[in-house]
């Protein structure tokens, strides 16, 4: 088959989230197939496209991400009966470099990943005489997050005008992405319940579940640190809501309960930290990285790994990423959505500031005492990943879907 990818950003270099997902993606089917890319470029952009991926694609494409001040983007966002993710990068340029190569090439399967690129799916879906099939990548079921979002901001009077904004949003997601999954020829979702959630969308549309996966090769579990204060560390990209939410949740919250018994260092590392997290800045023996090279190092230097998450979706890389390096792991129950992992047995899961607290307290004591339970939350960590998580377990599943609109 000929494959045309959309993505939402470059999937080279593939470091977190979204382009982790497209870059595995799309080399599992170079493997079988031929495969295109249309990309957006953040405004930034200097030399592309990156030479790694004309070792992937056969043609790779690209249009330049428009600049947004936020008064304009709040303007167009009240403005417009659709979601603000479907105007993020929507551009009348992209939109006929997409038509030019829809006429230019044969296309067997065109795959849409992530709801901001549905405008360019409607543009195949519209598209005059023969059309490729579409399948739609769902990397989660927005409208279920930004409800998540709205609710988890309400309970906060300091941000009541962000439950407003999600409250929008969430309504008019609900719509958009609706209409979306109801019109492509099929749904990718990447957790049970996204599934479950995307399914009552579009009952009639075929979907089927194809989680993120690791290259369980990358992370060599290494012994526990010794190191006094023990550290703790959350990985993402720090300009994401979810993630942003759960280190103030954490910091603010959960730190001052478990410092209170016992000391303890806290790193946050992923790149473009939000000025909200200013305020962690300010405490003692919190750091905040920025980007890094590689995220492998910093997970595999923590005594506890966290995941306090309270909002989002999907199948998290950094749990993956977490379990694969042997590292105890403490997440909230929303942090592990969509992985059936046991508490006790694999991890350790706490959804309130007390138990989550306790949880962290309990695994550092465990270390002191010499980590028996910990090295074995570690090693059956690790165990479930290489079983079940493996990029080469989970694409099969994506082939046979695929193979259904050949």
């Amino acid at each position: 088959m000929k494959i045309l990818f959309l993505t939402p950003q470059s999937p080279y270099p593939p470091r977190q989230g979204a382009a982790l997902r497209n870059y595995h993606l799309m080399c599992h089917c170079a493997s079988k197939h031929e495969v295109h890319l249309l990309t957006c470029l953040p405004p930034q952009a200097e030399e592309w496209p990156e030479p790694e991926l004309s070792n992937i694609c056969s043609r790779v494409e690209g249009f330049r991400q428009s600049e947004r001040p936020l008064h304009s983007r709040l303007i167009s966002s009240l403005a417009s009966t659709n979601p603000d993710m479907a105007l993020r990068l929507e551009q009348e340029g992209a939109h006929s470099l997409l038509q030019r190569m829809l006429a230019a090439e044969n296309y067997d399967l065109v795959q849409v990943e992530g709801l901001e690129m549905a405008p360019y799916g409607f543009r195949v879906l519209g598209a005059c005489g023969g059309r490729p099939p579409v399948v739609f990548d769902a990397h989660n079921a927005e409208y279920l997050l930004q409800k998540r979002a709205a609710i988890t901001d309400a309970r906060s009077l300091d941000r009541w005008h962000a439950a407003g904004y999600s409250l929008l949003q969430w309504r008019k997601l609900f719509h958009y992405e609706r209409t979306f999954c109801r019109a492509v020829d099929g749904i990718i979702a990447v957790s049970e319940p996204d599934r479950w959630a995307l399914s009552s969308l579009a009952p009639q549309t075929p979907i089927v579940s194809v989680p993120n996966g690791i290259e369980i090769s990358r992370y060599e579990p290494e012994p526990l640190p010794t190191m006094s204060p023990p550290l703790l560390v959350f990985t993402g990209k720090m300009d994401y809501r979810p993630n942003v939410d759960a280190m103030l949740w954490f910091g603010l919250k959960v730190l001052p309960r478990i410092r209170r018994q016992l000391d303890v260092r806290l790193q946050i590392v992923g790149m473009n930290p939000h000025p909200r997290l200013d305020r962690l800045r300010t405490i003692s023996g919190v750091e905040l990285t920025g980007a890094v090279d590689d995220v492998v190092p910093y997970i595999l230097g923590a005594s506890v790994y966290l995941t306090p998450m309270r909002v989002g979706g999907g199948t998290r890389f950094k749990v993956l990423e977490a379990l694969a390096c042997a590292r105890p792991v403490v997440s909230t129950s929303l942090g592990v959505e969509g992985i059936p992992l046991r508490d006790g047995k694999h991890l350790c899961i706490a959804d309130d500031e007390q138990s989550f607290a306790d949880a962290v307290l309990s695994l550092l004591r465990d270390q002191d005492a010499g980590g028996k339970r910990s090295r074995a939350l570690g090693i059956a960590g690790r165990s479930f990943v290489e079983e079940r998580f493996t990029w080469e377990r989970i694409l099969p599943k994506m082939d046979a879907f695929h193979a259904r609109f050949s």
